[in-house]
């Protein structure tokens, strides 16, 4: 039998408790999957944190360009295993899942990218975000320029780099709070 743990250790509201924004945002996410991710709950210990968090989020996320959503997920899992963030490996995880629709995808990029089911556009893209998240003082023009050979332009590679950055913020975040993941998350795109 598996021990009940605390989503996190620091405080998490109860949701009447939280400003009204908050717990707006909080019951459309719990509308649309049917659970409130833990990040939501930890977040909201520290209300105007929460707001820059998801705000910056959403428009790295969710915006239109020449990264596909999946793509975009594939850099947060990536970076966020070498990060050794459980949180984010699993929650993006099953997000991959679903927006590349494959079961496989996730745990393959997670555990090594190289040897993933992935294009070789896509392992640049990974190589640049796992450079941009261990040893960013070292891109070069030389990084720049191996994207381009892969189609990506400028402003994707902003993309990358932010995304990885700020995924390195919050998987730091994740495990400084002992962040859960939701059972949820396990099995979210495998069947």
């Amino acid at each position: 039998m598996t021990e009940t743990r605390a989503v996190s250790r620091f405080p998490v509201p109860e949701l009447g408790d939280m400003p009204d924004d908050i717990r707006s945002r909080i019951l459309a996410v719990q509308e649309k999957s049917g659970f409130i991710p833990n990040v939501f709950l930890v977040l909201a210990h520290r209300p105007d944190e929460f707001r820059a968090f998801f705000a910056y989020h959403d428009a790295l996320m969710d915006k239109p360009g020449n990264l596909t959503k999946a793509e975009r997920e594939m850099i947060v899992v990536a970076t966020s295993n070498l990060n050794q963030c459980q949180y984010c490996v699993v929650a993006h995880g099953a997000i991959l899942r679903i927006r590349a629709k494959d079961p496989l995808i996730a745990d393959q990029v997670a555990i090594n990218y190289r040897k993933a089911d992935i294009t070789d556009r896509q392992k640049a893209m990974l190589d640049f975000a796992v450079r941009v998240s261990t040893e960013a003082h070292k891109a070069s023009e030389s990084d720049f320029a191996a994207l381009k050979d892969h189609g990506f332009t400028e402003e994707d590679i902003w993309d990358i780099a932010a995304i990885s950055a700020f995924f390195g913020m919050s998987n730091r975040l994740a495990n400084v709070t002992s962040m859960r993941p939701n059972a949820e998350f396990y099995s979210m795109g495998r069947g």
